[in-house]
């Protein structure tokens, strides 16, 4: 599922134009990202929970030449599937 299903399938269910059904996801999408970006947690109970992770820099390989490449510290996005998701996955 992409996001224009995901707003087709809200319009369709919930009786919205398009329009409308974008500006609600767009809103719910951009909330959960400046959320994230602030450093804080979403959890969505039964679904699962959004965070931001460090990572520390490391020396690493560029395994196509072999030669040593320093890899920055960085944040990135970590999802981690609720236990109502996971028992329904199965």
């Amino acid at each position: 599922m992409n996001r224009s299903d995901l707003i087709e399938r809200l319009a369709g269910q919930k009786g919205l134009s398009l329009n409308t059904a974008d500006a609600i996801i767009h809103e719910i999408f951009n909330s959960m990202a400046e959320t994230l970006i602030a450093g804080n947690r979403i959890e969505i109970r039964g679904f699962g929970s959004f965070e931001i992770r460090q990572y520390d820099g490391y020396s690493g390989r560029n395994p196509k030449t072999g030669l040593e490449v320093t890899v920055k510290p960085k944040k990135m996005p970590f999802f981690k599937v609720g236990k109502e998701l996971k028992e329904r996955i199965k």
